[in-house]
């Protein structure tokens, strides 16, 4: 991991150590976030309220000099300048956040997936209150799963199979102070394959480990419960995808709905949505995709949700509501600016 991830990483940690709750946590480190990267929304919602505000004389220009590309470039120039409007305000400001916003990615990612790792061990060692109320949100069982009715309340073979050596490492080193957890964990998997040893040294000792691991898993009574399914609802093949149904499910849905219900209300009613449509050029084929992104973010939200852990969920409905609210108020400050600066304008009129 990068330094910056690094440091957002022990940063959630912390905060976990104080609250007891990743979902918590969660919520906490995203406000945290996005409160560092909030200057750099207000510069860009400033340039796109800007944009909005000079866009009828820019499509006036394109009225008038739409046949002669070279003199509307240039009279475009002209009012740029004279407005003192830098294209670059309204995009520049978001990018400068990009590489914050991966890092807290990867850092959550880092966690959850440690987590998971972690949770993996924790039954080898023949434990039975393997999820804890760290791990536990809402009505969310493991927030390290997805939450949804067809995901299990442990993580499956498929989840194990997309983790690294690293991260086997780091879940594994958290259990070098109890050896007596880590003997029961070397012991289940020899109990599988005999001489088998926790190695994830390399790609090849990697696979073999965690197919040892999941073989293993299969013997552990708690771990079978957790992953059993509903009889006949195994692999059922519902359109373009297979679904599996579980007795101890994860989830209700509810955070990838809430994923989509607050992206579609954010988009609606958020007006820095509304001055960015404002600052796009109103033809027809603009409006079509402005359109189409209405219903894409959304969707795209769900399809997100639904195919991470209810961790990175909580983040993403965290984040958009955080945005919406962020969006009204900026929004109402720089009325306020813009009505004092108007007033102070009258004001050097009347007495001229």
């Amino acid at each position: 991991m990068s330094a910056i991830t690094d440091f957002l990483y022990g940063v959630l940690t912390s905060i976990n150590g104080l609250v007891n709750n990743y979902g918590v946590s969660i919520i906490i480190f995203t406000i945290l976030m996005r409160m560092i990267c909030m200057p750099f929304d207000y510069k860009s919602h400033k340039g796109m309220r800007k944009m909005a505000a000079i866009q009828p004389k820019l499509n006036e220009l394109q009225k008038k000099y739409g046949n002669d590309k070279e003199k509307f470039q240039k009279k475009q120039a002209e009012l740029i300048k004279k407005e003192g409007y830098n294209p670059l305000s309204g995009c520049l400001p978001m990018l400068l956040t990009w590489p914050l916003m991966l890092a807290m990615f990867a850092a959550m990612r880092a966690i959850a997936n440690e987590q998971l790792a972690v949770q993996v061990f924790r039954y080898l060692s023949g434990e039975t209150n393997v999820i804890t109320a760290a791990d536990r949100f809402l009505w969310v069982k493991n927030i390290w799963v997805t939450d949804s009715f067809f995901a299990s309340i442990a993580p499956t073979a498929d989840n194990l199979k997309l983790l690294t050596a690293d991260v086997w490492q780091r879940a594994l080193a958290q259990f070098e102070s109890n050896p007596d957890a880590l003997a029961a964990i070397q012991e289940s998997i020899r109990s599988v394959a005999e001489g088998a040893a926790l190695d994830f040294s390399s790609t090849a000792a990697m696979q073999g480990t965690v197919a040892n691991m999941v073989a293993a898993l299969q013997n552990m009574p708690g771990y079978a419960a957790a992953v059993a399914t509903v009889p006949g609802w195994t692999g059922v093949s519902f359109m373009l995808f297979s679904i599996t149904l579980y007795q101890n499910y994860n989830g209700l849905l509810i955070l990838p709905i809430l994923a989509g219900v607050s992206q579609i209300l954010s988009t609606k009613f958020n007006p820095q949505m509304q001055e960015q449509a404002q600052a796009q050029p109103a033809e027809g084929q603009q409006n079509s995709m402005n359109n189409f992104m209405k219903y894409f973010f959304p969707i795209l939200s769900v399809f997100f949700c639904l195919t991470s852990n209810a961790g990175f969920a909580v983040y993403w409905v965290t984040s958009t509501c955080f945005m919406w609210v962020q969006g009204i108020v900026i929004t109402k400050i720089l009325e306020k600016q813009d009505e004092k600066k108007a007033h102070s304008v009258s004001g050097e009129g009347s007495v001229k």
